[in-house]
């Protein structure tokens, strides 16, 4: 009897030691995983103003019928989010970008922009209750910033320099811009290239 129970027990420690070593193993392994698949922020083209440069000034008018001051320095930082009302991946994100825009309200006013006819984004702007944000349709404001896909993003300082800039698909690169700006890099990207991180 008693030896059975001692030879139950060098098998539980055993077993025990097993999968230490195993949760050590796989630790290790999402430790790996993880400096390999590096975060990724918004896609940056290689197109129009550079991160750090100042932002074209322009004075366009708004689907409410103001004027919006775009690239001038005031107090707050401008996110121009460029949408489309036939984006499907634009309509995911609206409701991210206005979470974002409450959250931080104290130093980010978010513009909406696009092009083309304004009775569709006067339709999606009702629908997504964006009355709130200025909207903006200018095709000028586009091909200022070299926009070829949607949705993209243009975050500028409140000095009116680009701080950065992308294609996003996702509310994480989205963050991605207020990331880059943080750390003054011009991507995400750029930092993690930096810090060796995937090598």
């Amino acid at each position: 009897m008693t030896d059975a129970l001692v030879i139950s027990n060098v098998v539980l420690w055993v077993v025990v030691l097993a999968l230490l070593v195993a949760v050590f193993a796989l630790a290790r392994q999402i430790g790996i995983l993880y400096e390999r698949v590096a975060p990724m922020g918004a896609l940056m083209i290689d197109s129009g103003p550079a991160v750090g440069d100042p932002a074209p000034r322009l004075e366009l008018p708004t689907l409410d019928g103001g004027r919006l001051a775009v690239g001038a320095a005031g107090l707050h930082s401008q996110l121009l989010f460029f949408v489309s009302p036939t984006c499907p991946v634009c309509k995911k994100l609206l409701p991210i970008v206005k979470s974002i825009a409450a959250a931080e309200a104290g130093w980010l006013r978010v513009v909406f922009a696009s092009d083309g006819e304004a009775q569709a984004h006067v339709a999606m702007r009702r629908r997504a209750a964006l009355e709130a944000f200025p909207y903006v349709l200018s095709s000028e404001l586009g091909m200022a910033f070299r926009v070829g896909k949607l949705p993209y993003a243009v975050l500028l300082d409140e000095a009116g320099r680009v701080r950065a800039k992308g294609l996003v698909n996702s509310r994480e690169q989205l963050e991605s811009l207020f990331t880059a700006k943080e750390l003054n890099v011009a991507s995400v990207q750029d930092y993690v290239a930096g810090q060796g991180v995937g090598r």
